[in-house]
């Protein structure tokens, strides 16, 4: 079904910080990073309105590339930029999140997802064992601290930009409640340690 750039804009003004409207363009990567972090923290929310027509564009199957062969895509400072924002962003959530978990293996799963969901974000993605074997190295070196992060992100987000690469063409996609499921899954894995520790701060309080 054809994609409406209309309809793109609406769910972008009503729920575009959730990504309603990167899952009606089928942007499920996108709309799981916007899910995670308010849709960019708000900025890439308010960033997404001149993409809209690209996007419905490329949805639609116009102005699609042909085959790219072993073509590597442009390095793009704002991936990457976005790359090292978002590894720290779960890192720091893993720390307050799994206190219980050794940081030396916490923190560098969470830089390394979160620097995998951006790689993944629209035709790209990136060499996953790398992005977790550049992070689980670099925390070693730093031992695990929370200072750690920084590098620890930046180091997975160097990885991710070398092993960079185009998505394969032609992909079918799951159907709609399936994606929604999906994204249900990787919403509930990273709020439930939150919440969790929350709970137990609030007990602690009222006990």
């Amino acid at each position: 079904m054809a994609k409406r750039l209309l309809v793109a804009y609406g769910l972008w003004a009503l729920g575009g910080p959730l990504g309603l409207h990167h899952i009606y363009l089928g942007r499920d990567s996108h709309a799981l990073l916007w899910m995670l972090t308010l849709g960019g923290f708000g900025g890439g929310w308010l960033w997404d309105f001149w993409h809209l027509p690209g996007w419905v564009a490329a949805a639609n199957g116009a102005g699609a590339p042909g085959d790219r062969g072993g073509t590597v895509p442009a390095l793009s400072p704002l991936r990457l930029a976005g790359q090292v924002t978002v590894g720290m962003y779960f890192g720091l959530v893993a720390a307050l999140g799994l206190p219980w978990v050794p940081a030396v293996l916490a923190q560098p799963l969470a830089v390394g997802l979160g620097v995998q969901l951006v790689s993944t974000v629209g035709d790209q993605t990136a060499e996953a064992t790398s992005i977790l074997a550049a992070a689980f190295l670099t925390s070693l070196l730093f031992q695990g601290r929370v200072l750690a992060v920084l590098p620890t992100s930046l180091a997975a987000s160097i990885a991710a930009q070398r092993h960079r690469r185009y998505k394969p063409r032609g992909t079918p996609q799951p159907r709609l409640a399936a994606r929604l499921y999906h994204l249900g899954l990787a919403c509930l894995a990273f709020a439930a340690p939150l919440a969790c520790r929350g709970l137990c701060g609030a007990a602690g309080v009222l006990g």
